[in-house]
């Protein structure tokens, strides 16, 4: 395999132009290009506008964007410090909605914001930026024991169905969903992997192929409606992806379409596993139907990739950025601490009672 993929970071900081740099995703896969981010503005369009996505990864950036914007205050005391970065939190918290990472990732921010308010406003800034990288590090760790959870599920030569990206661009490294495949590449299992394209930002055929295709991972893409295909095939014996948020009672929202592919899988007998950090877990939202659903601008659908428009302008359109797979459909929430199995009001919340008295 080719590791190199591994060592790509969707945003990392750049200490000597105070700068947060980040993979623009939306020029993959023809163009590898990253930008330079030093204001509040560019920081939330960078993640309102997809260039950088995936849970984990969009709170990595938060954390390394509040960083970078609060270093450059000009407030000498603490609490004119924390008005301000009350502010900033509370806009860049309004790019996307729905990804639980985004406002967890500003919580940590400011609780190690207010942990450090009796220190020189120069000294909370150095807080600020060693939180926002052990955020990142976790991530890494967090990926990485997710992916070994999941590989215990699964067995080599395996064909596997993916949606969406939940690979290395979408965290630190490794991924969620794609963790147990490139762990698995290193092991020789010699997965089969088929990506959905994932529309109508085609995730999966832009960035998940690109990924592992780089990586030397045996990788075929298929539409989204070609789905059910593969599985009366008998290609695919287990379909693995990732999330934005998991309600209290497993129910999981994730990329458009995750939520058919779950029904479809259930319908064919094959297993469909939700890859999710607990950071990704919301224990405070009872059920996925109090989960906010992202609503984007229906020119996605027939203009984003196009030459030309694929549908007549001006049509009316309805293009929510999610859907939620009801818990009946999931078989397994692999964590970092470990796989949870229905009933997930208690697995989970035993999950949550693990990682209490680990600490």
């Amino acid at each position: 395999m080719n590791k190199d993929v591994l060592t790509v970071m969707a945003s990392r900081l750049d200490d000597e132009k105070q700068a947060v740099i980040i993979l623009d995703q939306t020029a993959l896969p023809n163009e590898t290009v990253y930008k330079r981010h030093t204001k509040k503005e560019s920081i939330w369009q960078a993640i309102n506008k997809l260039e950088v996505r995936g849970a984990p990864a969009i709170g990595i950036a938060a954390a390394y964007g509040i960083f970078v914007v609060m270093n450059q205050s000009l407030a000498d005391d603490f609490i004119a410090f924390s008005e301000e970065f009350k502010s900033v939190k509370a806009y860049l918290a309004s790019s996307r909605p729905t990804a639980v990472n985004l406002f967890w990732a500003l919580d940590r921010m400011e609780h190690c914001l207010n942990s450090n308010r009796n220190k020189p406003v120069s000294e909370i800034k150095l807080a600020l930026r060693e939180e926002a990288e052990t955020i990142r590090q976790e991530d890494e760790e967090v990926c990485r024991m997710i992916g070994e959870n999941a590989l215990s599920l699964l067995k080599p030569g395996m064909g596997l169905l993916t949606h969406c990206n939940a690979g290395t661009i979408a965290t630190s490294k490794y991924g969620t969903a794609l963790a147990p495949i490139y762990l698995g590449e290193e092991r020789g299992y010699s997965f089969k992997v088929f990506a959905d394209e994932t529309r109508p930002l085609l995730q999966g055929a832009r960035l998940t192929t690109w990924e592992l295709n780089e990586a030397g991972i045996d990788v075929t893409l298929i539409c989204d409606n070609m789905a059910s295909v593969v599985m009366k095939n008998g290609w695919i014996d287990a379909v693995l992806v990732g999330c934005d948020r998991v309600s209290a009672n497993g129910d999981a929202a994730n990329k458009i379409g995750t939520a058919g592919v779950a029904i479809l899988a259930k319908e064919f007998g094959i297993p469909f596993y939700v890859h999710a950090p607990l950071s990704t877990i919301d224990m405070e939202t009872k059920t996925g139907k109090d989960i906010e659903i992202e609503l984007r601008k229906g020119e996605e659908i027939y203009e984003a990739w196009y030459v030309k428009p694929m549908a007549p302008k001006g049509i009316k359109t309805y293009n929510p950025a999610f859907d939620v797979t009801d818990s009946k459909y999931i078989t397994a929430i692999i964590t970092e601490k470990g796989i949870a199995y229905p009933p997930y009001e208690r697995s989970l919340k035993d999950m949550f009672e693990k990682k209490e008295n680990s600490i």
